[in-house]
């Protein structure tokens, strides 16, 4: 598969949540290496899915690609983050995002510097997750005196969903890894990857950084190009591949079939 280290699907929030154990049971027995879920207001939390998703399997990966940080206390977000790593070591990773500024403001947490937030959330959100007390007083995140009771046995990686220059750049200053979800073209991703590495080379960086690419794909189109562009993809760099449902695929074991059959051509 080249640089391609894990492959897998989307089930989206829109899924009935009644319905997310066979989803998540189809992943795992299709072979597929993660299922990523996602938190959109206002359907399902998605640290409960990711919960559920992780009990009712034994192998399957977790991605939560992401949580929204104006809508969630940096702490409660380490709280959850670590109990589930402690659960089901080695299969969860989270990310974490701006989220969606109207929805924010729906709720009354639209910030006026999404960047300055998604700063101090990750910064603060890795060192408690590495078993730090962590005192301080930002823009938007303040702690006094913070430590978890129960950190993970070692610190996992925690990712940015990024778009934008300045939160691409971001994500290789202070995160573990990237998620890029909006990113359609191999020049898009050689210009993100560019403001990335800048980051990173910025804070003295060095050492992995995963890059999460989604990939919309219709659960008609045909498997062997779909993985073809998936090789060309993990060519240019990323290093995980996501396959997202088009709008139009309202059957999600339609879906995670879909991308077993991608998944044995790689």
């Amino acid at each position: 598969m080249g640089r391609v280290t894990t492959f897998g699907a989307t089930c989206i929030p829109q899924v009935p949540p009644e319905r997310l154990r066979e989803v998540a049971r189809a992943a795992e027995d299709e072979g597929l290496d993660e299922l990523w879920l996602w938190e959109d207001c206002f359907w399902g939390g998605g640290v409960a899915t990711a919960a559920a998703v992780l009990a009712w399997t034994a192998r399957l990966r977790v991605g939560i690609g992401v949580l929204p940080v104006p809508l969630r206390n940096v702490a409660l977000t380490a709280m959850e983050t670590a109990t589930l790593h402690r659960l089901f070591p080695g299969r969860l990773t989270v990310g974490v995002g701006h989220g969606v500024q109207d929805w924010m403001g729906q709720v009354g947490a639209r910030p006026e510097s999404p960047v300055t937030l998604l700063r101090e959330y990750i910064e603060a959100l890795r060192a408690l997750l590495r078993g730090e007390r962590v005192t301080t007083h930002g823009r938007y995140v303040h702690l006094d005196d913070v430590q978890l009771g129960w950190p993970p046995a070692a610190a996992p990686e925690v990712l940015a969903a990024a778009r934008g220059p300045r939160t691409l750049r971001l994500s290789g200053e202070v995160a573990d890894g990237s998620i890029l979800d909006r990113v359609t073209t191999r020049e898009e991703f050689r210009t993100a990857r560019e403001s990335i590495d800048a980051g990173r080379a910025a804070a003295g960086r060095s050492g992995p950084h995963r890059v999460i690419q989604y990939l919309a794909a219709a659960d008609s189109a045909d498997p062997a190009a779909i993985a073809e562009t998936i090789r060309a993809w993990a060519a240019a760099g990323a290093d995980t591949i996501v396959v997202h449902p088009a709008a139009a695929d309202q059957d999600p074991i339609a879906h995670i079939r879909f991308a077993a059959q991608v998944r044995q051509l790689l």
